[in-house]
């Protein structure tokens, strides 16, 4: 178990092409970290190079109290699990679990110990005689990632796992890595392109977007408080609505000017965003803030907007309405009932006091403090 620290990382692959740009991150002893964002924002670049599978162009990786920039990837003491599995297909499960371990020479009766130890975190212990190709995808993933318990490393890295697995098997090993990750509290850093992974798994998440990180932190915080546009748009499901206009004055405070209707900021915003006023902004709501009837006894500031309903898509015990006002599309995320239909005229209510306001050049979140 140890801390891993990245200080400055940069990565530029030819001619120049720069990957990762000075990158710097701290990784708590037994904490479990996400860095997700979309293909090509640098994240599996970056655990690579934590690997040793890429040479970093600058900076320096230390894992527990050691530099290992120069330090060959066997000897780094970390496990890496792949997308693919990576499995021996003419060996048995219990085999694969052992390969490492012989090739490092370990004792056969260590090697027998751990093999069966892995198995049983897991659940594979009925799996030890079968060959890969007799396993199901879950159950292949498993055996990669008890390959890596085998080998009691400081640190596990994880490179987009599940993303061959479907929809079902992906929520049960979730929960799975979950489990194992309270079970062994070792530190464990993941990358994906699913941000439901990462609200789920992560102690943190680090959000990344070409090459650079975004924010750094708690799943909560960063959905509640996302630092800019990009981590707005990018955690969450559905993603939120963003609403170009202007900030303008209005009754002794500040208004979004929607195109079709003025919408008042909540008053707690009020002294971040004066400077803003007769500004081009993007107004940002999350669809789980457009309500389709307003809050009843709760002390909520809301904003009743006319607008016309697309359509309407069935989640079960949620639907999601695509909304139309004469300016703007965006969506509404409420629970299932009926009288709502495709084409007809519906208020809607806007929580104001969940909405964010980004600068139109920078995409800065205009809301937050500027320390946060």
């Amino acid at each position: 178990m140890a801390e891993v620290i990245l200080e400055n990382i940069t990565k530029i692959f030819p001619p120049k092409v720069v990957a990762v740009k000075q990158f710097n991150l701290q990784v708590a002893d037994q904490e479990f970290l996400v860095l997700v964002g979309p293909s090509g924002c640098g994240k599996s670049t970056t655990l690579r190079m934590i690997a040793g599978l890429e040479e970093i162009t600058e900076g320096t990786i230390r894992i527990g109290e050691r530099v290992v920039n120069d330090v060959p990837p066997k000897d780094r003491d970390i496990a890496m699990v792949f997308q693919n599995y990576a499995l021996y297909p003419h060996m048995t499960v219990y085999k694969n679990l052992a390969f490492g371990l012989k090739l490092r020479k370990f004792p056969r009766k260590e090697i027998d110990e751990r093999v069966r130890e892995a198995a049983h975190i897991l659940g594979i212990m009925e799996l030890l005689d079968r060959k890969p190709k007799a396993l199901s995808g879950g159950q292949r993933q498993r055996v990669a990632v008890g390959r890596a318990i085998v080998r009691q490393p400081k640190a596990f890295l994880f490179d987009e796992p599940l993303s061959n697995l479907d929809a079902k098997l992906r929520v049960e090993m979730r929960a799975e890595l979950n489990k194992l990750h309270n079970r062994i509290a070792t530190t464990m850093i993941y990358v994906t392109h699913d941000q439901v992974e990462a609200m789920t798994l992560g102690d943190r998440i680090v959000v990344m977007n070409e090459g650079e990180i975004q924010q750094v932190g708690p799943p909560l915080e960063i959905y509640n408080n996302p630092k800019n546009r990009f981590v707005a748009g990018f955690i969450g499901t559905p993603p939120m609505n963003f609403l170009d206009g202007r900030l303008v004055a209005h009754n002794g405070g500040v208004a979004f000017e929607e195109g079709t209707a003025t919408i008042p900021i909540s008053a707690r915003f009020v002294d971040r965003l004066r400077g803003y006023v007769d500004r081009e902004v993007v107004f940002g709501i999350r669809p789980e803030d457009v309500s389709d009837r307003p809050p009843v006894g709760e002390a909520v500031a809301t904003f009743q907007l006319a607008t016309t309903v697309e359509v309407v898509e069935p989640l079960g015990d949620e639907m999601i309405l695509y909304l139309k006002t004469p300016a703007h599309e965006f969506l509404g995320k409420v629970s299932s009932h009926g009288g709502i239909s495709d084409g007809q005229a519906l208020e809607v209510s806007l929580n104001v006091d969940k909405v964010h306001v980004f600068d139109a050049e920078t995409g800065e979140n205009l809301c937050l403090d500027s320390d946060s």
